[in-house]
């Protein structure tokens, strides 16, 4: 497995970063079948770290174990073999859950308990004062970008999709957690509701929080995550910032006019010549150097684009390498 979280790209310095997740050679195999004597491995030894302050996305097909994971760190179901950190507390350490926010990707909601009473109930078994909620509970409303009305007067089997989500994130943050872990928080939502979710998150993000979220939504990954992991098959194949594994090589596609034909050939790959005498395709090299040996030649430039990795076709290109 590529791991890179202490690659010179990577934003935060790990030396003075405490790490929040800690996995080693974590392991999940269920028994089935009617006598349980079949076995599925879910997670195959995951080791991976996340540091304080971090936002971290898990990357993965459908069953490629994602869940399973989410669930081991949680201390939700017990892992076959390995271990792990939580905050610095073995997994599954009861003082280590007071600290910690959870937003499920199906989360349970009580149908007729307004959102404003079931945030109070969540603060209850958290045993925060009433003092403390009358202030928490307004603050969570503001910042998901739920109304007091709706919270207040509206049952939540009323509520939308987007609503729900909103009342699930302020319910992971009324015990102010030090971890978040959310699974999907953009399922189901349309795009102004995952503008928003995004935009909630960022808030987190810049108020120090670690925040640990399962997502099939790629583009939601590359504009908030400092690092990810891509995990396929219950294996973690790669991990790291998007510069770390995509790599900060700038490639330009290139269109001018002019110049030296066979000399462009050997700066430009897959060139292409138009019948108007234009030429196109991917610049090979340093571009300072090209643009000055053209413009000794006589040619000109009619744009320049930069070739951005593409995060979409890396993510296919990984899962499709792991054998079946």
């Amino acid at each position: 497995m590529k791991s890179v979280a202490d690659a010179p790209g990577f934003q935060l310095n790990t030396q003075d970063t405490p790490p929040v997740v800690v996995t080693s050679d974590l392991r999940k195999v269920y028994r089935t079948g009617f006598f349980l004597n079949q076995k599925v491995i879910s997670l195959k030894s995951c080791s991976l770290t996340v540091y304080k302050g971090e936002t971290f996305g898990l990357l993965g097909p459908n069953g490629a174990g994602k869940t399973t994971l989410l669930k081991l760190l949680l201390g939700i179901v017990r892992p076959t073999s390995g271990r792990g950190l939580l905050l610095g507390k073995p997994l599954g350490d009861r003082s280590a859950k007071q600290h910690i926010g959870y937003l499920p990707e199906n989360a349970y909601f009580y149908d007729y308990l307004t959102g404003w009473e079931f945030l109070q109930a969540q603060a209850g078994l958290f045993q925060i004062p009433k003092s403390i909620q009358r202030q928490r509970i307004p603050h969570l409303l503001e910042l998901v970008g739920l109304s007091k009305s709706d919270a207040c007067k509206k049952q939540m089997r009323r509520y939308s999709k987007g609503m729900l989500q909103r009342v699930g994130m302020a319910q992971a943050l009324i015990n102010d957690p030090e971890l978040l872990f959310l699974d999907e928080p953009m399922s189901g939502l349309d795009p102004v509701g995952r503008y928003q979710m995004r935009e909630i998150i960022l808030s987190l993000k810049t108020a120090g929080k670690t925040i640990f979220f399962n997502s099939h939504i790629l583009s939601e990954v590359e504009k908030l995550c400092d690092r990810f992991a891509i995990l396929t098959q219950g294996e973690l194949v790669c991990c790291g910032s998007l510069n770390d594994l995509l790599g900060t090589q700038n490639t330009y596609y290139v269109k001018g006019q002019g110049g030296n034909g066979e000399i462009i050939k050997k700066w430009i790959l897959n060139l292409q010549f138009a019948p108007d005498g234009s030429w196109q395709g991917e610049l090979q090299g340093d571009s300072y150097d090209f643009l000055a040996s053209l413009r000794l030649m006589g040619g000109q430039i009619i744009a320049m684009n930069l070739l951005h990795p593409n995060l979409e076709e890396f993510f296919i290109k990984t899962v499709s390498e792991v054998p079946i």
